[in-house]
């Protein structure tokens, strides 16, 4: 075995490891803005959850900027 071999297993789990650390990062950055939406929606009511509905669109756009910029930054 040469050494590339026993390096492969161990950054593949460390590739794993970076992907879920992000998909975790994507749901934490979707609920806060959703919840804040929800919050305003409940101190400014509305007929269409407008609120909860802006915020919670602009988490997953801001969600996937950040997980385009890291892998990005992985493939560097």
């Amino acid at each position: 075995m040469s050494n590339n071999d026993n390096k492969k297993p161990g950054k593949q789990l460390n590739n794993y490891v970076k992907f879920s650390g992000i998909a975790f990062q994507m749901i934490a950055i979707i609920c806060l803005f959703a919840f804040f939406g929800v919050w305003l929606d409940g101190k400014f009511p509305n007929n269409f959850s407008a609120y909860t509905l802006i915020f919670s669109l602009l988490g997953v756009a801001l969600a996937m900027y950040f997980v385009i910029k890291q892998v990005t930054n992985m493939n560097k």
